[in-house]
């Protein structure tokens, strides 16, 4: 009786553990599935996709194939070149994106419970922060942290919004608010703005400047997508602007070319403070500072609300905050206030 009872729950027990990696090898063979169904999705090429995944282009087909009899869809247009998803495959293949995202965060779970700062962090920012921002602190950060890599994307704040909400950024370095509810922002500093003007414009004449100061016909500006153009907009009223009184309409990509412009062609700009430090001592007489409340816009680290790398977070913010500018680290200053970035 006892030998039955031991000889039953040893097969019990050898069917649990077969039930075990029975379960197992099925959930890795629909994540490799998923893996795949990603990869031609990135690359628009069974072929390229394959070799991107180390595996064969007839294992990767027929793996996708088995997937598409399972879920009873198909995910793929084959008869196209380049190979595109299905209006279904497309929300299969976002939903495969955002499990592939969620599996992959066991191991920086462990991480974050152990208190290891490792791993690969992916952050963007957007044009006019990054060339002044970055050399701040990433050598630093890079130092402090090797076991971390650091990924850099920079581009306009819309891309960077989408980026986050797809998941293929963990955190952005943007102007805010953004007012977007699958967002969280952690302001960072305010940075001021000031007026650059040729020599002639009435606006030297001043020791502070007003918004009302401004020759709207005068100004440059950066190119329409930048948000920090949305700002210099609203703080300028430029719906008074007279396009009959304007012989040139230049839109910039940077401050830098602004910043030519004005020193060539005469005129007027507006910088944040950043952009102002690498300025020349001859330049630096033709800047002026507005008359408090100064405009300034809100820079904030923006990650998505299921965020898991909160002390790799933690760290980056801490060594931005520590690599900026005094000026930069006065809080609650009730001289400066934020202008909108929409």
């Amino acid at each position: 009786m006892a030998y039955s009872r031991y000889k039953a729950n040893y097969f019990f027990s050898i069917y649990k553990i077969y039930f075990f990696y029975s379960y197992i090898d099925s959930v890795y063979m629909n994540l490799q599935q998923l893996h795949y169904i990603v990869a031609v999705d990135t690359y628009r090429h069974f072929i390229t996709a394959a070799d991107k995944c180390h595996v064969t282009q007839a294992t990767l087909s027929s793996m996708i194939r088995k997937l598409e009899d399972e879920l009873g869809v198909l995910l793929f247009d084959r008869s196209r070149q380049p190979v595109v998803p299905t209006a279904i495959g497309e929300k299969i293949i976002a939903q495969a994106r955002r499990i592939l995202k969620e599996s992959g965060r066991m191991k920086e779970l462990i991480a974050e419970e152990k208190g290891i700062i490792a791993g690969v962090l992916k952050i963007g920012i957007i044009p006019t922060l990054a060339p002044y921002l970055l050399p701040l602190f990433v050598e630093r950060f890079l130092k402090k942290y090797p076991a971390v890599k650091l990924i850099i994307n920079e581009a306009k704040t819309a891309e960077l919004i989408r980026q986050l909400e797809a998941q293929e950024l963990d955190a952005a370095l943007l102007a805010t608010p953004l007012n977007s509810s699958t967002l969280k922002e952690s302001p960072l500093f305010l940075e001021p703005f000031s007026v650059y003007a040729s020599a002639g414009e009435t606006v030297l004449k001043k020791k502070y400047v007003l918004a009302s100061d401004i020759d709207v016909n005068h100004l440059w500006m950066l190119q329409e997508g930048h948000c920090f153009r949305d700002q210099v907009v609203n703080l300028c009223a430029l719906h008074k602007k007279d396009p009959t009184e304007v012989s040139l309409e230049f839109q910039a990509g940077s401050f830098e070319t602004l910043i030519k412009m004005v020193d060539v062609n005469s005129g007027i700009t507006i910088l944040p403070e950043l952009a102002t430090k690498d300025l020349q001592r001859k330049q630096k007489n033709n800047l002026r500072q507005f008359r408090a409340p100064v405009p300034s816009r809100e820079i904030s680290l923006v990650t998505y609300r299921h965020f898991v790398k909160e002390k790799m977070l933690d760290v980056l913010r801490t060594t931005i905050l520590e690599a900026l500018p005094a000026s930069l680290k006065v809080t609650n200053n009730k001289n400066i206030t934020a202008l909108k970035t929409m």
